[in-house]
């Protein structure tokens, strides 16, 4: 087989990386509340717990770069929805993005939704669901999360 256009070779087999980006914006005594982007693109809300010197499940985990990916719902005994795990986050384990509203609804996790109040990220079903299906599409492999304080 002859291939007359390389172009559409290197696309076909080049590696998909996914870029997630979660810039926290708003900071209470309750929660940690930002915005959630996926290659660039602004795309929903995020609630944490706030920042408690990283201690395990009252606290939102620290700024910086980590590894994400795909955890079905088989590897949880809490999650019956395909949702993601945030890897090597020092200190911690098991940080995943999952549906909840509050920071009542987390352990050390991810919140998503989409709208916010003080303290409540809204619509987190739909959210997680939309979030999962973008992350799919783009080929769910080499996922990365940045995380940053404004």
């Amino acid at each position: 087989m002859q291939v007359k256009d390389r172009t559409a070779l290197k696309k076909h087999t080049e590696v998909k990386v996914v870029n997630l980006l979660i810039i926290r914006d708003t900071f209470t005594e309750k929660s940690t509340i930002g915005r959630f982007f996926i290659n660039g693109e602004s795309f929903c809300d995020t609630l944490e717990n706030p920042y408690i010197n990283n201690e395990r499940s009252i606290s939102c985990i620290p700024e910086g770069n980590y590894k994400v990916r795909l955890r079905l719902p088989r590897e949880s005994a809490t999650r019956d929805y395909l949702h993601l795990l945030v890897q090597d986050v020092p200190n911690r384990d098991y940080i995943l993005f999952h549906r909840g509203n509050t920071a009542k609804d987390t352990s050390g996790c991810i919140l998503v939704g989409n709208g916010r109040e003080q303290d409540i990220v809204e619509n987190s079903r739909l959210a997680m669901d939309l979030v999962m299906q973008e992350i799919i599409y783009l080929g769910g492999e080499n996922i990365n999360l940045i995380i940053k304080n404004k």
